[in-house]
Formats: C-alpha cells, structure tokens, sequence
C-alpha cells in the first residue's frame, strides 16, 4: 500500500510551500528511506528559488530526482540523509545519503543510496554533496604538495575546499572573503584568512566560489605568472564580466571551470559518481566540517528558510531536521 508524506516544492519564483507526496510500496530492487535530515545547498538552490536558472540550463541544472521544471512549480534538492526503512537486507535499517530534494519519505533504486560509514555522524552527512564538489575541484585544480592556494569565497564549496587543502602537506592555504566574520571558520578549518584588498598575491592556485564578478577578477589578481584559477561559481542568468587583458596575458594565466555534474576529466575514466560520493562520505569523519553547518530549522520551516536565504542572509549550510530525526 502507498502511504503519505510531505514534501517541500517551490510553487512560484520566491514562493516555496509543503506539499502532501503520495509513496509507493518498493518494488524489487528499491528501498524506502525516511529522511532524517536534509541540507540545503545556498548558493544552487536559492538561485532555483528565485527563478534564476537560465532557459539553456534547465536540462543540465536538473537534480536526479526532481519533479517539475524551471522555472516552476518545481520540487528541488539534493542533500538528503535517512534510514531505510524498508529494502534490499544489506541496507534495510542503514544510514543512507541520498541525492534527493526535501522531502518526509520517498522511493528509490536502492543503487541510488550510499551508506553512510558508521563513524560519521548523519547530521554531518548532509555535507557530502558539498565535500564531493570539492573533492571534484580538487582533481581539476591538482594542486601539488607545497602549493600556495588561495580560495576566494568563504561559502560551503569555498570552506569544504579549504578544508581539503589544508590536509595537503606543506600547501599555504588563504581563505579571501569580504565579510571578516568568516575569519573564525577559516582559523577552524586550518587556513588563514584574508579580506580581498589584504589577499596575499603571487599563489600558485586561486579557487573561486563567491559566485560574484569582483570575486573573479580579484582571483585572476592574485595568480603567479602560469598560475590557473579554477571557477566553481555559478551565476546563473547573471552575466559576468571578466578581465582577460593585461596581466592575463602577459602572465600566461588560465582560468578553468569545474562542474560536479561530470567526474573530472583527470580521474574520469578511473572513477565513478559513486566512488567520488562514497569519498566524500568517508572524508566527514573529521569533525573539522561541522564548521560548515551554521543553522538548523525543522522541516515545516522550509519554504520560510529559503526566503530568508534568498535575500542573502549570511552563513554556511543551513541543516533541516525532520520529525523523529533521532529514530
């Protein structure tokens, strides 16, 4: 029999509500997950509630287990963490993630689930499409043991990448921001920080994730002659200037995009989604990422969470937790 369950749609560019969902029995080779948590991706998902994905990006910009489409009425997300509650017997009763939208109970392939390991908690497990995004940069970037590494945009990305950089032996690691108040997660996560007139020049590496123009050139500013910055902002319908004269050229630099829509094409042909997911589940067993989690609201509270987070409210991950979170 089919049973009840709500989940969190947004109904109008700036207007989300929760709607009743209606979930089938699984079938064979499916499993049924009650959500215990599910973190909302800001910079992504305020940009969907908005109504700010470009026509030529609906298709790319599709989350694997959306319904609707852009720019509305659309049900969108994809950091989900629960239990299954019913399932294949190697994963009935485990703690699963799940690139699912916001949702109380829902059906899958049971091949879409991916446990999480025993010694990480699941509050922090909805991190793990953030840690993946970094791990994907990362691979792009290949940034060497000693590098000087600045990340400009202290948001989620920005912090889960500084806090991958700083595990690399030796690797000076500048986290660059406009709002001082993320001088205290950068110190956690074991970077210094730096406001972007006091950024340290000539880094081997610039990581961009403020998502803004000024972050851009300012990033392209601060490179050594061959020095590359890889971009993982996405702006949406925005259109971004970029400064591509002077010292771009003289210095020989590079600017490379990195989307965690495709492994990277250095690890692509050896990896799978999956093993870069599992990956990124095995690396929040450093307590260092509770860092990145900076609010928390219950699940009723959704649609009035990405309004307040639209209007650009600072802070990292805001977690949702859902009734009987703790069963």
């Amino acid at each position: 029999m089919s049973q009840g369950a709500r989940a969190f749609w947004v109904r109008s560019p700036g207007r989300g509500e929760i709607r009743p969902a209606t979930v089938p029995d699984p079938g064979p080779g499916q499993a049924l997950v009650r959500t215990r948590y599910s973190g909302v991706s800001r910079g992504t998902e305020t940009l969907v509630f908005r109504g700010a994905v470009p026509p030529d990006q609906y298709g790319s910009m599709r989350a694997p287990f959306q319904e609707g489409d852009f720019p509305a009425p659309v049900k969108y997300g994809y950091l989900n963490v629960g239990v299954v509650e019913a399932g294949p017997p190697g994963l009935a009763g485990r703690t699963v993630f799940c690139l699912y939208p916001h949702q109380t109970r829902y059906v899958v392939p049971a091949g879409a689930l991916v446990p999480v390991p025993g010694h990480v908690p699941p509050e922090r497990a909805v991190l793990a499409g953030t840690v993946e995004t970094a791990v994907n940069a990362l691979w792009d970037a290949a940034p060497l043991v000693g590098d000087r590494v600045s990340v400009v945009g202290g948001g989620m990305v920005g912090c889960a990448v500084a806090a991958l950089l700083t595990r690399i032996p030796g690797t000076d690691v500048q986290l660059v921001d406009v709002d001082p108040a993320r001088a205290p997660v950068a110190a956690a996560l074991g970077a210094r920080f730096a406001q972007h007139d006091q950024a340290d020049g000539d880094r081997d590496l610039v990581v961009h994730a403020s998502a803004t123009a000024d972050g851009l050139a300012r990033s392209l500013e601060l490179l050594a002659a061959d020095g590359t910055v890889v971009e993982l902002s996405w702006y949406g319908d925005r259109a971004v200037p970029v400064p591509l004269g002077g010292r771009f050229h003289s210095r020989r630099l590079t600017l490379r995009g990195s989307q965690v829509g495709a492994v990277a094409a250095a690890r692509r042909h050896r990896r799978r989604p999956a093993d870069r997911l599992a990956l990124a589940l095995a690396l929040l067993a450093d307590p260092v990422f509770d860092h990145l989690v900076t609010a928390e609201s219950g699940f009723d509270d959704l649609p009035d969470v990405l309004a307040r987070l639209s209007d650009g409210r600072p802070g990292l991950c805001h977690r949702i937790r859902y009734p009987d979170a703790d069963r």
